[in-house]
C-alpha cells in the first residue's frame, strides 16, 4: 500500500534508539547534548503519552490497541494519491507500533529525550513519540488544507420560509 513502508522505518528507528539507550545508559540516567535544553534522560513511562496515566499498564495497551485498529481503517479509507494524509497516518502507525512494542515486552514505554529549560521541561519522550507528533500535524495540515465544507441548501427549500 502506498506509503505504508514509512511505518516499519519508524518501529526500526524507534527500536534501535531505545536499544542503544537501554545498553548505554542507567534508568534515570541523564547526559546533556546542547546544555540543560536537550538532555538524554532514560526513564520508563508506565503511562500514556507523556506519562498521562488512565489506568493499570494493561488499559494503555489496550486504549493502543483499538487506536492501532482504527488508525488501520483510517488509512485504508484514504484515497491512494493522498500525499499528505497517507504519509502521515503511516507516521502515526509506525509510532503507536514502537510504543506497543515496548508496552508488550517491557510492560511499559522507554522514553528519553528531554527538552527544556530549568524546572520547565517538557515530558521525557522518545523516537515513536515524535512521529506520532509529526503525524498528527500532517493530518491537521491536510485537513486545513481542504478548507470548510460548506452544506449545500436543499433544492426544495422554500426561500420565504
Amino acid at each position: 500500500m502506498k506509503f505504508l513502508w514509512l511505518a516499519p522505518i519508524v518501529i526500526v528507528a524507534d527500536q534501535v534508539s531505545k536499544q542503544i539507550v537501554q545498553t548505554s545508559m542507567s534508568l534515570h540516567d541523564s547526559t546533556p547534548v546542547l546544555g540543560d535544553f536537550f538532555r538524554l534522560t532514560y526513564i520508563h513511562n508506565a503511562g500514556a503519552a507523556f506519562g498521562l496515566k488512565v489506568g493499570p499498564p494493561f488499559v494503555h495497551t489496550a486504549i493502543s490497541v483499538v487506536a492501532l485498529f482504527a488508525l488501520v481503517w483510517l488509512f485504508r479509507s484514504v484515497p491512494r494519491d493522498n500525499r499528505i494524509m497517507r504519509p502521515a497516518l503511516s507516521l502515526v502507525l509506525g509510532g503507536a507500533l514502537g510504543n506497543i512494542i515496548d508496552r508488550v515486552r517491557l510492560g511499559m514505554v522507554v522514553d528519553f529525550f528531554d527538552v527544556g529549560i530549568g524546572t520547565l521541561r517538557w515530558p521525557v519522550f522518545n523516537v515513536a513519540d515524535s512521529f506520532v507528533t509529526i503525524g498528527i500535524l500532517l493530518i491537521a495540515f491536510s485537513y486545513l488544507q481542504q478548507g470548510p465544507h460548506k452544506e449545500a441548501a436543499p433544492s426544495n427549500a422554500d426561500p420565504t420560509a
